[in-house]
């Protein structure tokens, strides 16, 4: 039976062309590599899973490459490259600070540098979650970040930048790496999906990277366990929110369109629906809130660009805020903003967000109410 191995590892980028949305870092890293202006020390920031240990290595790789080409890239056919594509590479040392964040592991590190490479230019050392590092290691690890020999470079990577000691951080260039955008993940998942032969809905991409909250290597995850739940090698939008446990979206149309008919009993099935479903009541709450924000960011053509939805479910919000008035749409999103606020001190939360729909169900008869009596107020004066 063959190994299976994950998405995340079997995609993950081996040269600096295929990093998914980290544009600024890599054409930096590439110009200095090309003038020389290569810095001793790099500190790269930023949430998990958006690219900072594989910068680091395709850095490392890229720079001991013996033949690299016109866009800077490592040939991957040299000895250099071949080495480090097998793991047996000398001159490249990764250390994890998350086990090996002791004085002594940093002084066995710093001892090693000394030592000039026996093949190759550089020596490069590629410590992760550097944050994790005792004050003391820290401390150690100063004099040699300040002033190391030549041929030694020093790559750190960090979830919590702000952990890192001040003196550590002015010894460092760094680089802050990007929550990817949804769109780069979904036209990356399509690349992928592509070449594993797996058929999607868009839709169905488009909602996992937007779940993974710009990490790749999440959605990458995510992607993974929806194939191997579906029957077939199909991704398809249903049996991603079944899996993930997402609530659909159609719900929020209907529950609107229910609200703006002023049909408080419609509301409270759907949300009965819901809840039998298992779904709680604050995540529906949550969810109603963003839906009424897209419907107001898709009233002008200026603001659309903010909604990062597909182009299918951009149509249904656009026909749907033709329905609604700003007023309405502004003073829902009070009254549900307020709610959230007071959902976890409610010790009745069912009622609380019913209490919720009937207020919103209720919201164009008065807005209605207030538009006729300011009328009947211009006309007295």
């Amino acid at each position: 039976m063959e190994n299976f191995v994950v998405s995340a590892r079997k995609y993950r980028p081996t040269n600096f062309k295929s990093v998914v949305g980290q544009q600024h870092i890599t054409t930096t890293l590439k110009n200095a590599i090309k003038n020389q202006h290569l810095a001793q020390a790099f500190l790269f920031c930023g949430p998990r899973g958006v690219g900072k240990t594989t910068c680091a290595r395709i850095l490392a790789k890229t720079i001991n490459c013996e033949n690299r080409t016109a866009d800077v890239e490592a040939c991957n056919v040299c000895d250099s490259c071949k080495a480090f594509d097998t793991s047996s590479a000398f001159n490249v040392h990764e250390l994890d600070a998350a086990s090996n964040n002791s004085v002594d592991d940093i002084r066995n590190l710093v001892d090693q540098v000394r030592y000039a490479p026996q093949k190759g230019q550089f020596k490069v050392y590629i410590i992760d979650e550097v944050h994790m590092l005792s004050v003391s290691a820290f401390n150690a690890f100063l004099k040699t970040l300040e002033e190391p020999p030549k041929h030694a470079i020093f790559i750190l990577a960090t979830t919590e930048k702000h952990k890192i000691i001040p003196t550590i951080l002015s010894r460092c260039q760094i680089f802050d790496f990007n929550r990817i955008q949804i769109n780069d993940i979904a036209e990356h998942l399509k690349y992928i999906s592509a070449k594993e032969n797996v058929s999607y809905e868009d839709e169905a991409l488009r909602l996992i990277a937007t779940k993974a909250d710009g990490a790749l290597r999440d959605a990458l995850s995510i992607f993974d366990l929806i194939v191997t739940f579906s029957a077939g090698k199909t991704v398809t939008y249903q049996e991603t929110i079944s899996n993930l446990h997402i609530l659909d979206y159609d719900y929020y149309f209907r529950v609107t369109d229910a609200l703006l008919e002023e049909s408080i009993s419609s509301a409270l099935l759907i949300f009965d629906e819901i809840l039998k479903k298992g779904f709680d009541g604050h995540n529906f709450l949550v969810g109603l809130s963003a839906h009424f924000r897209e419907l107001m960011v898709s009233k002008d053509s200026a603001t659309i660009a903010l909604m990062e939805v597909s182009e299918g479910a951009k149509e249904r919000y656009k026909e749907q805020s033709g329905k609604t008035t700003l007023s309405f749409l502004l003073s829902a999103l009070n009254i549900c903003n307020q709610a959230d606020h007071s959902y976890k001190t409610s010790k009745n939360q069912r009622l609380h967000v019913e209490l919720v729909l009937m207020k919103l169900a209720k919201l164009p008869h008065a807005i209605t109410l207030a538009a006729v009596a300011q009328e009947e107020t211009k006309k007295k004066t």
